[in-house]
């Protein structure tokens, strides 16, 4: 699963990584230490209120880490949906249509997982090594494939400019064998080549996304044990990456 990650690239380090052409929100500051319901910046396309989808613009963009599918009585239910099975994306109801139409990218310089070990969890971060490295991609940025949806608050008024809650997912899939001993599950990575056609809101027959996962190719990531002090959110400093 990802429960927790670092994300400390500036807007414009990300707007450069991802060919970013419009920003929406204020910067986030660099994260050693995102935990679900935080603001994160993702990447997206969408095309501008009352044009056709071949019109979108890429964007990067403000929002909450816990999806809250359009239909939920309240935002409670995103704390539970930090993560979402690739497997069942195209099936459950709290994904489908976000698979269908709001696919998007959540960049981070790696991911926290935590091993049972003697009676206990020992934290690792899993980052991208030299080896895993996607052909013309840069070095140390995650493209995480997420889902993101919007939902409407109904206890703000119409013309409040928060009345739409705008949230995420980030995708998993079963770790590969190097990794699974760490943790049976992955974040989905997106190799550079795959990454355009992921954002691509036009494509939105559910087997036309379910062959992009499959084409997904397992991540090589370099994982490396890490301090306990991970295990609270209240902490975040670059001494958390260092390792033990």
């Amino acid at each position: 699963m990802c429960g927790r990650y670092a994300s400390t690239r500036s807007d414009s380090d990300l707007q450069a990584v991802f060919d970013i052409a419009e920003t929406v929100g204020e910067e986030v500051p660099p994260s050693y230490n995102v935990a679900p319901t935080q603001t994160v910046r993702t990447v997206l396309e969408r095309a501008p209120k009352d044009q056709p989808e071949s019109d979108a613009v890429r964007q990067l963009r403000s929002v909450r880490w816990g999806l809250i599918p359009s239909w939920a009585k309240d935002a409670k239910i995103g704390s539970r949906l930090i993560n979402a099975r690739s497997e069942t994306i195209t099936e459950k109801p709290s994904f489908k249509k976000a698979a269908s139409r709001r696919r998007c990218i959540v960049p981070a310089d790696g991911y926290y997982e935590w091993e049972k070990r003697d009676g206990g969890k020992v934290p690792y971060f899993l980052h991208e090594g030299d080896t895993g490295r996607s052909a013309g991609s840069t070095p140390g940025v995650l493209a995480m494939a997420g889902l993101y949806e919007l939902w409407r608050d109904p206890t703000k008024a119409e013309d409040d400019e928060d009345r739409w809650v705008w949230s995420v997912t980030v995708l998993t899939s079963p770790a590969a064998d190097a990794l699974g001993h760490i943790h049976d599950r992955s974040p989905v990575v997106l190799p550079l080549d795959l990454r355009s056609s992921w954002l691509d809101p036009t494509v939105t027959d559910l087997g036309a996304v379910q062959d992009m996962l499959a084409a997904i190719p397992e991540p090589r990531l370099a994982p490396y044990e890490v301090s306990t002090a991970v295990n609270s959110v209240k902490n975040n400093s670059p001494e958390l990456l260092t390792p033990v």
